[in-house]
C-alpha cells in the first residue's frame, strides 16, 4: 500500500511496517529473527524500533528477557497491529487480483423472465473458475436496465433487444425460438404451426411483464394486431406449464424451456407461423469492460452448455 501511515494521538504516527516489526519480532522471540522475516538488516528494525518508542514515550519491549518480550505498551500495539493487518493484506491481495484481472464485479440483470432457466447452471460453472468475481442477480423487469448499466450500476444485461448505446456493446449469447405450447387435447394440438390469428380465442399465459418485452407480442400479435381473448399473467414457469398441461390456456416460451424434463409431456409444441420464429439473446456490456476475461469466459461458458444441451 502506499499510504502507509497510521495517526495515532496528535503527535505520534505510524506506519504498517511499524505493526508488522512488532507482530515479527513477537512471532519471531529476537531482532535477528524477525529481522530475516521482514527482510531487512538487524540494525535497520533495531533503530525503527528505538524511534517509535521514543514517539510512544515508553519502552515497547522487556530487553532483557529472552527470548524477547512485549511491554505492556507493546501488547497495545501488537494488539492493533493483529486487528489491522489482516484487513490489509486482504486488501492488497483483492488489489492484485483486480490488476491481474482474477477478480472483479460482475452485476447481472435479466430482461427475460425466462432466463433463469439457463443462467444458474451456467453462473455455477462459472463460479468454479471465478471464485473471487463477486457476481450479483437483479431482474431487471422493474427499472431501466440499460441506463443502469451506462451509470456502472451495472455491470451485465442480457436483452433480446440490442440498441444504439454510447459505451455498450451488445455480444451474441445465444438463439432461441418462442414456441407454442398447448395442452394435448387442446383444439389447436393438431396443427402443424400456430398463426396469429389462433390467438383471438385463447386465454394467453405468460409472464408478468409489459407486452412489448413478451415475444409472442412483439413479433406475431402485435405486428399482426391481433389481441387473445384473455390474458393471464403468472410469475413461475412451473405453474404456466401446468396451467398450460391441465387446459387453462395456452402460452409461447423459449424452446430451450419446452426442453427442460422436468415439465413432463402433457403437452404439445408448435413453431409460430409457418417458418418459424427465431431470436437472439444478447449480452450487453460496457465497450471498457468488452475485453475483460471473465466477462469473456461468461460468454464462452454460455455458448457452450446452448451447444451441449
Amino acid at each position: 500500500m502506499n499510504t502507509q501511515i497510521i495517526h495515532v494521538w496528535c503527535s505520534m504516527y505510524l506506519e504498517f511496517r511499524h505493526l508488522r516489526s512488532i507482530r515479527a519480532i513477537h512471532d519471531q522471540g529476537g531482532l535477528a529473527r524477525a529481522a530475516e522475516v521482514l527482510n531487512v538488516t538487524q540494525s535497520a528494525l533495531s533503530h525503527q524500533i528505538k524511534a517509535l518508542e521514543e514517539q510512544v514515550g515508553m519502552q515497547l519491549f522487556l530487553r532483557r528477557s529472552k527470548p524477547l518480550k512485549l511491554s505492556k505498551a507493546g501488547h497495545k500495539l501488537l494488539q492493533l497491529a493483529e486487528k489491522v493487518l489482516p484487513q490489509i493484506d486482504e486488501l492488497e491481495d483483492d488489489f492484485t487480483n483486480l490488476i491481474a484481472g482474477k477478480a472483479g464485479r460482475m452485476h447481472i440483470a435479466i430482461e427475460c423472465h425466462a432466463c433463469f432457466e439457463w443462467l444458474f447452471p451456467v453462473l455455477e460453472d462459472f463460479r468454479q473458475i471465478w471464485p473471487n468475481v463477486d457476481v450479483d442477480i437483479r431482474p431487471g423487469l422493474a427499472f431501466d436496465a440499460l441506463p443502469a448499466l451506462q451509470r456502472e450500476e451495472l455491470d451485465l444485461v442480457i436483452s433480446a433487444d440490442p440498441e444504439e448505446l454510447d459505451g455498450v456493446e451488445f455480444i451474441p449469447l445465444l438463439d432461441y425460438e418462442p414456441t407454442f405450447v398447448c395442452a394435448r387435447n387442446h383444439l389447436l394440438a393438431d396443427k402443424p404451426y400456430v398463426d396469429a390469428i389462433d390467438f383471438r380465442d385463447q386465454t394467453l399465459i405468460t409472464y408478468p411483464v409489459h407486452k412489448t418485452r413478451l415475444d409472442v407480442f412483439s413479433e406475431l400479435l402485435m405486428p399482426a394486431r391481433v389481441e387473445p381473448k384473455s390474458l393471464r399473467q403468472v410469475e413461475l414457469t412451473a405453474v404456466i406449464m401446468l396451467l398450460v398441461a391441465s387446459g387453462r390456456g395456452v402460452s409461447v416460451l423459449p424452446d430451450w424451456v419446452i426442453a427442460e424434463e422436468k415439465y413432463g409431456h402433457d403437452f404439445v409444441a408448435k413453431p409460430l407461423t409457418e417458418k418459424g420464429l427465431t431470436r437472439r439473446l444478447y449480452a450487453a456490456i460496457r465497450t471498457t469492460e468488452v475485453d475483460n476475461e471473465y466477462m469473456r469466459d461468461f460468454v464462452m461458458i454460455t455458448r457452450d452448455r446452448q451447444t451441449d444441451d
